[in-house]
């Protein structure tokens, strides 16, 4: 049988997205409403979105961003802190305003450093949390010096997550951007609402390729590529058609400048050409009968979201990922694979 030369699945959302803000997401916002019809927006700014005021604000920032004629509608999420005011959360969620809460152990990456210190501290905060069925995203890693970088997700779910989700049994947990085969099993074991998003670039490199030929910065990101037998992980669950593994980018762009620099910043810009680099990946997998379920329908079925009526169409063509994108003030962000040519595009 001939290949297919286009695909046509309903349009998908990213349940996973960093804009950061000023001229930043101006650039950046753009390149994720032309392939995706909702996002999650990580609130971890400087100050974090910790309240419905600073969370409606933010949207329409991110609102006037947006080309004109583009349907794109931001899903804003509240940063969990030690402090964090479980009415204030609560009210959010039921005037539509916070769509979930995300939590960051103190220091695990970028602007966490106003994170969770110690779970316990917001146990009161869960517990409303699944009463009332707003879900908690997770970012997974401890932040003990002690534990390699490598093996950070792994003692999480040990330390953490498993005792997280048996104390909260309804709670809806995404586990963000799993990284390793242990994640994958931990998610696809779980009984109650537990579901994981997988980034495009965890299901392209490894840990090798960060260092191949040199350390590559622009590949560096938290949580940090891991070895290849957890990528073969990932990407066989995230084609699986298991319901419990959705699409979220994690697209986080830095400008070249603070990426290429002594002490990189964690994160990788793959928003330009995201739902291409699935698409390339599922066609690999001999999978692309499953794209529309992991891209389209697993992430909206998990929120309680009805999934989108539009459609968008793929097309069998060569595409070349751009060297870089420039911001309204003049900085080069590098995107994922820049200068690279994949086999699928956006029609």
């Amino acid at each position: 049988m001939p290949e297919s030369k286009t695909l046509t699945i309903k349009r998908p959302d990213d349940w996973h997205v960093h804009f950061r803000d000023g001229a930043m997401l101006a650039t950046v916002v753009p390149y994720t409403a032309r392939q995706f019809a909702r996002a999650i927006v990580m609130p971890n700014l400087v100050p974090p979105v910790t309240t419905i005021t600073a969370a409606n604000a933010y949207r329409d920032r991110i609102a006037a961003a947006v080309p004109e004629g583009v349907a794109f509608t931001p899903l804003m999420t509240a940063y969990l802190t030690d402090e964090t005011d479980t009415d204030e959360l609560a009210n959010g969620f039921e005037q539509g305003v916070f769509s979930a809460v995300k939590l960051y152990p103190a220091g695990a990456t970028t602007n966490s450093a106003s994170g969770v210190t110690d779970i316990s501290r917001v146990a009161g905060v869960l517990e409303r949390m699944q009463d009332i069925g707003m879900p908690l995203l997770v970012h997974g890693e401890v932040t003990d010096p002690d534990v390699d970088v490598f093996d950070r997700e792994a003692v999480f779910i040990d330390q953490v997550m498993s005792q997280l989700v048996a104390d909260f049994p309804a709670l809806k947990v995404v586990f963000e951007h799993v990284t390793t085969r242990d994640a994958v099993d931990f998610v696809a074991d779980q009984s109650g609402p537990v579901a994981a998003t997988i980034t495009a670039h965890h299901l392209v490199i490894n840990r090798t390729d960060i260092f191949r030929g040199g350390i590559r910065p622009h590949l560096y990101c938290l949580p940090i590529a891991k070895r290849e037998v957890h990528r073969q992980a990932l990407r066989a669950a995230a084609t699986s058609g298991n319901a419990k593994f959705f699409l979220g980018t994690d697209t986080a762009p830095h400008a070249i400048s603070v990426k290429e620099t002594a002490c990189g910043c964690a994160g990788i810009f793959s928003a330009p050409t995201a739902l291409e680099v699935y698409a390339g990946v599922f066609d690999e997998e001999a999978a692309l009968d499953k794209l529309e379920n992991f891209a389209s329908l697993n992430g909206p079925a998990f929120y309680g979201l009805a999934a989108n009526t539009e459609t968008v169409t793929l097309e069998r063509a060569e595409l070349v990922v751009p060297e870089s994108v420039i911001s309204a003030e003049g900085e080069a962000v590098q995107p994922f694979q820049a200068g690279e040519t994949l086999g699928w595009r956006l029609a």
